[in-house]
């Protein structure tokens, strides 16, 4: 299997499973392409073109032509110089390593993290939050995270990867995607009675038994294991945590429930004053569920070895 069509079987995959629905991700591949033809030419220079076709800037080929032949590949959670070095060990020592993957992104596909956070606005529309407060408190925040990451080095890991001639791709949103959309058909089907039920739920799946060996399994943060789950909402796609004042009209829109990946102090304390359950499945055990999930989707038919690191273990669905 080629890189390129590793990579853009992936990128299918992630818009068929984004929780805002197929059609809306093609009016947003639309929109960019009339916004590109009313560019200047010389503002065209500086375009992203691969945005036309890939909807989600934080998943890209990091190093590589697209050519090359993926046979084997080393995947983990964070791909940084550290398991990129650790990859050109293996190959030395006679382990072939076609592809270095990643779940969280690197590179230019990190600098421009937060341009994937305006999805959020349209998935908390789907879930009653009028979509004029939505997409007005998602505009400060994503301004908040442009601001942060301006001054990352973020081409280190991508640099590392272009000098020992490793192909390097990271799909971090088509992989949350997977995990969001999977996790919200799961409560809608068994309709948890309380936050135990939630709970209990989670730990009947390989990634979570995991993650609660590892003291890193799901937690209820706000809430009682008594409590009542009502209307669930999964928050889990969508670059990084949205906007903290969110939580007043997710109430107000009847959800009562929240699981998601993480929970940042701020928003801990504003989803107390809105009297909101929240339970957090846990980052990395999230993100290993997606991930697999999206694997399984790509790897479908095909014979390719994964190498698990940083992270990441593999459990096939197949």
């Amino acid at each position: 299997m080629k890189l390129k069509d590793f990579y853009k079987k992936a990128i299918k995959i992630g818009i068929e499973n984004d929780p805002r629905g197929k059609e809306a991700v093609i009016r947003e591949l639309e929109k960019r392409k009339k916004d590109y033809e009313s560019l200047s030419e010389k503002k065209k220079e500086f375009f992203d073109l691969e945005s036309l076709e890939n909807p989600y800037s934080d998943s890209r080929i990091l190093f590589g032509t697209g050519e090359e032949e993926i046979r084997t590949v080393i995947a983990g959670i964070d791909m940084e110089v550290g398991e990129i070095v650790l990859a050109d060990s293996l190959r030395k020592n006679g382990t072939p390593i076609d592809l270095v993957l990643s779940h969280h992104p690197e590179g230019s596909a990190y600098a421009r993290l937060y341009a994937v956070m305006y999805m959020q606005a349209d998935i908390l529309g789907r879930f009653g939050v009028p979509i004029n407060v939505a997409e007005s408190l998602m505009d400060k925040r994503i301004k908040e995270v442009e601001r942060r990451l301006m001054p990352v080095n973020h081409t280190r890991a991508v640099d590392a990867a272009r000098l020992l001639n490793i192909p390097f791709m990271c799909l971090h949103t088509p992989s949350d995607n997977m995990v969001a959309t999977y996790l919200q058909r799961l409560f809608d089907e068994k309709k948890p009675y309380t936050l135990d039920d939630v709970i209990e739920i989670l730990l009947e799946i390989p990634e979570y038994k995991e993650g609660e060996k590892n003291n890193a399994g799901p937690k209820i943060l706000l809430g009682s294991k008594d409590r009542k789950a009502g209307k669930i909402f999964v928050d889990m796609t969508g670059g990084t945590e949205g906007a903290k004042d969110i939580f007043h009209s997710m109430a107000l829109s009847g959800i009562n429930t929240v699981v998601c990946m993480h929970l940042s102090e701020d928003h801990r304390k504003e989803a107390e004053k809105n009297h909101m359950n929240i339970i957090i499945a846990g980052h990395i055990a999230s993100d290993n569920l997606g991930l697999n999930l999206l694997l399984d989707k790509v790897l479908e038919g095909e014979d390719i070895k994964i190498l698990e690191c940083s992270g990441f273990k593999r459990v096939v669905r197949q």
